[in-house]
């Protein structure tokens, strides 16, 4: 699991010149996320999270359509996706770590229902995130990539 060094989610533009998957895979998830959802490339996809319980960090959101996930690692398993993400947490703890999954029910560009949730919105960011996360979702043939996915479930 990649661990960022400190003090780059504090400063704006050192956390803006990230290389894409560490951007959108270590404090702007939710945005990758929002943008996903507001333009969905494959039908079926509703947003989750992974809350971790209270005295942990390892707050992530992808989407998934219940069986395959989308997030910064591209289309996987959800199941491998959540065993991932999991595991990858709870290495960083001596005391067991443990989440509960939850659907977001809020809107993941709103500033407002973000910053409520400790998150930034897109006007937060050094740059336009909505616009990196566009073009990080065109990379991608989302129908091979879907279907590729699916031969791991």
């Amino acid at each position: 699991m990649y661990r960022l060094k400190p003090g780059i989610k504090t400063d704006p533009k050192r956390r803006w010149a990230l290389p894409d998957r560490i951007f959108f895979g270590y404090g702007a998830c939710h945005i990758l996320a929002g943008v996903y959802l507001a333009r969905p490339p494959l039908d079926g996809f509703y947003a989750e999270r992974i809350v971790p319980k209270d005295g942990f960090a390892g707050n992530h959101i992808f989407v998934t359509d219940g069986a395959v996930a989308f997030d910064y690692h591209g289309y996987s398993a959800r199941r491998a996706l959540l065993e991932h993400h999991m595991a990858g947490w709870a290495a960083q703890y001596d005391r067991k770590w443990a989440c509960r999954i939850e659907h977001v029910t809020f809107d993941l560009l709103s500033r407002s229902d973000l910053n409520a949730r400790k998150m930034l919105g897109p006007d937060q960011y050094f740059s336009d995130p909505v616009a990196r996360a566009n073009a990080f979702i065109n990379r991608i043939d989302h129908l091979v990539a879907y279907e590729k996915a699916t031969l791991t479930l």
